[in-house]
């Protein structure tokens, strides 16, 4: 219920009304992001996988670290499961630039210095700060 910057439940919102298909990427865990993502209403979940013994944390990966060139890789593969389909994709990491110069409309917000420079250089637009 708190804690997600306004603008970003702005965009989501919007987004929905658009008709768009929300997909949350994250390189974070499904310990979190699965519930974070229902929370949100999103259609789909894509994030790095944890393997548990019984109810005890194993700490070894189900998935390859949804991170840099797996995220891209991830990325393109839901381009062609919907093939058409207009994308946004929003990053706060120098890591989510390769991915986001594969949308149609790309956005770096909340980011840092170097991962701005690094977006100027490749042309990904930056949101001055959301909130």
């Amino acid at each position: 219920k708190h804690g997600v910057f306004a603008d970003a439940l702005s965009r989501i919102a919007q987004h929905r009304k658009e008709g768009a298909r929300l997909v949350l990427m994250s390189a974070s865990t499904d310990l979190y992001v699965p519930a974070f993502a229902a929370a949100l209403s999103f259609d789909e979940v894509i994030c790095t996988g944890v393997q548990w013994n019984g109810d005890r944390l194993d700490g070894q990966l189900t998935t390859p670290n949804r991170r840099g060139p797996e995220k891209t890789r991830c990325f393109e593969a839901l381009r062609q499961s919907h093939p058409g389909l207009t994308t946004a994709a929003y990053g706060n990491a120098g890591s989510d630039l390769d991915h986001m110069r594969l949308a149609d409309h790309p956005l770096l917000v909340n980011a840092s210095t170097s991962a701005k420079r690094e977006a100027v250089r490749l042309r990904v637009p930056i949101a001055a700060s959301w909130q």
